[in-house]
């Protein structure tokens, strides 16, 4: 594997999170077991295999390798990607593409497909993915990741094979869908992107931001520009039903161990051990 950007990896249960965040500079995440990944910030090369991509909004950290990705992917005969994003960000990403096709003398095949709060993109029979609104300088969306199964109704349980087949064939709708969001990601947002979406802090893992930490840094201006303080994560503590939440995309001011500094002082049992600083 060439390794040409930095990435950080966490397993939980039956998921593995990859990737790097950090503000003004680059933002990917990959589930490969889901076969789908958050934002193009940046493509590391072992990335390119992953075939499908949402994008939460069009700031250059997190949209720069949009042609990069679809080059390599059509380089190493792979099949044309589909990238979701933000409606408003469909016709710059389409021109972006031309422009780049045009310097490089290469073909860019992929689809884009344009995404707004309330949608949802059927995956697979068991996985589903919804948009939801949060709250930045540009239009931005986080996703919400479903498992979906199907149950037999409380009223048929009792009933052998044979009936319930009859049933079905009758046209009686037997079972009921039950879902479970397995995977949530907030990409940039102020508070509000949690909690005008509450199935966020539900999920089993939940990719926020954290940009800053620093007591001396005002939340109201922080809030302005669309991103979260420490001091969001200490009010909210108690909404956090996750099995994990994930920290990232830390400013740049801070190095590495001063943000674990203040977080650790602020936050001393991590969210009961569930929360993962990404760095």
């Amino acid at each position: 594997m060439v390794e040409n950007a930095p990435v950080i990896t966490h397993k939980h249960g039956e998921l593995t999170i990859e990737g790097y965040s950090r503000a003004a500079v680059q933002s990917y995440w990959r589930i490969p077991e889901l076969k789908l990944g958050f934002d193009l910030g940046a493509q590391p090369w072992d990335f390119m295999g992953t075939p499908t991509w949402f994008v939460s909004h069009s700031h250059l950290d997190h949209i720069a390798a949009l042609p990069v990705y679809v080059a390599r992917r059509r380089m190493m005969k792979m099949d044309p990607p589909t990238i979701y994003l933000p409606e408003h960000a469909l016709d710059g990403a389409q021109q972006m593409l031309r422009v780049v096709s045009r310097l490089d003398r290469g073909r860019l095949p992929c689809q884009l497909l344009s995404v707004a709060a309330g949608d949802e993109i059927d995956l697979s029979r068991e996985l589903a993915v919804t948009a939801h609104a949060t709250k930045h300088t540009v239009p931005s969306l986080g996703y919400i990741v479903w498992r979906r199964k199907r149950k037999l109704k409380a009223e048929y349980t009792d009933l052998g094979g044979d009936e319930i087949r009859d049933l079905r064939l009758s046209g009686v709708e037997v079972s009921d869908e039950r879902r479970e969001p397995i995977l949530a990601y907030l990409g940039d947002s102020a508070p509000e992107g949690l909690d005008d979406n509450p199935d966020m802090f539900r999920a089993k893992v939940l990719i926020s931001e954290l940009t800053f930490v620093a007591p001396d840094h005002r939340k109201e201006k922080i809030h302005k520009h669309g991103h979260m303080h420490l001091d969001d994560y200490v009010e909210r503590r108690d909404k956090f039903e996750n099995e994990v939440v994930i920290a990232g995309h830390f400013s740049t001011r801070y190095h590495d161990r001063q943000i674990r500094s203040f977080v650790e002082r602020k936050l001393p049992d991590m969210l009961d051990g569930r929360l993962r600083l990404w760095l």
